[in-house]
C-alpha cells in the first residue's frame, strides 16, 4: 500500500494526452403514429445551427457525476423534460455504446458514452442550457446530424427494434392499460412493418407473462357494431419467451 501511495502521489496526468468524456441521448417516443427523436439544434460551435442529440460533457471534477446521472442531466438541461412533474422519471434509460473514434469532435479528443431512452407520449420540450431548439423530430427525417450522431442514432433504432423482439419494453409506449392492437401499432411504428393482427394477436397471448388481462374492455377501437376490445397490462416477464421476432427473422428462430 505503501508504495501504491508513492506513485500516486507521484503520477502526472499531463504526461498522458487529453481525453474528454461526453454523453449524448438517443430518446425515443411515439407521437402521432410515428417513431420519433428528440434533437437539439446547436448554439455555438462546433456545427452552430445543426441539429444533433441531446448531450454535452460529463462533470468529472465540478460536482463529479456518472454516466447515467450525466445523461438525464444532459437530457434535462437541453431539453427541460424533467422540470415538469419529474416527468424524466417515465423514461426507461439504458447504455447504448461509446464511441471514440479520432476526429468525431473537431475540439479535441472525444470520447463519448451513448445512452439509449424510450418513454410515452412526452410532451414538447423547451430547450435550455447551449441549445438554441429542441424538437420532437420523426426519425425519417433526422439528416445531417452533427457530429457522429447519425451512426448513433441509427445504431439507437437498431437497438430499440431488437429489444422489442426479446424484451416487454413496447409495453412502455402503452397507456397503463392497453388494446393489442394498441401493442400492435407500437411494433408497426418500431419496426417501420404491417404485422397480421391475428397472428400478432396469438403470439402476444402465447408468451407467459407478456401481457395480462385486466378483465376490463376499452370503449375505442372496436368494429362498428362488434365486441369491444379487452383491455391489457404490462405482465411481469423480463424477456419474452417465445421472442417476436421482426418479420423475415421468423426462419432464424
Amino acid at each position: 500500500m505503501d508504495g501504491e501511495r508513492e506513485h500516486l502521489a507521484g503520477y502526472d496526468p499531463r504526461a498522458y494526452d487529453p481525453v474528454a468524456v461526453t454523453v449524448d441521448v438517443v430518446a425515443l417516443t411515439i407521437r402521432d403514429g410515428a417513431l420519433h427523436v428528440l434533437l437539439v439544434r446547436r448554439g455555438a460551435p462546433p456545427y452552430a445551427g445543426r441539429w444533433a442529440l441531446p448531450g454535452g460533457f460529463v462533470h468529472a471534477v465540478r460536482d463529479a457525476e456518472d454516466l447515467p446521472a450525466a445523461a438525464v442531466r444532459e437530457l434535462a438541461e437541453e431539453t427541460g423534460l424533467s422540470a415538469r412533474d419529474g416527468m424524466l422519471g417515465r423514461v426507461h434509460l439504458e447504455q447504448l455504446g461509446t464511441y471514440g473514434a479520432p476526429g468525431r469532435d473537431p475540439r479535441m479528443r472525444v470520447i463519448s458514452v451513448a445512452y439509449l431512452a424510450f418513454a410515452p407520449a412526452l410532451p414538447d420540450p423547451e430547450a435550455g442550457g447551449d441549445a438554441a431548439d429542441a424538437a420532437w423530430t420523426p426519425v425519417t427525417a433526422a439528416r445531417d446530424l452533427a457530429f457522429d450522431h447519425a451512426r448513433i442514432l441509427g445504431d439507437g433504432l437498431e437497438r430499440a427494434r431488437g429489444k422489442l423482439e426479446y424484451t416487454p419494453l413496447a409495453t412502455a409506449f402503452c397507456a397503463p392499460e392497453f388494446t393489442i392492437p394498441e401493442l400492435r401499432a407500437v411494433y408497426e411504428t418500431v419496426w417501420g412493418e404491417e404485422l397480421h393482427a391475428g397472428n400478432f394477436h396469438r403470439k402476444v397471448l402465447s408468451v407467459p407473462g407478456f401481457v395480462e388481462p385486466t378483465g376490463t374492455t376499452a370503449d375505442r377501437g372496436g368494429r362498428k357494431g362488434g365486441p369491444r376490445p379487452r383491455l391489457y397490462r404490462a405482465g411481469d416477464a423480463r424477456l419474452l419467451h417465445p421472442a417476436l421476432l421482426r418479420p423475415g427473422r421468423e426462419q432464424y428462430r
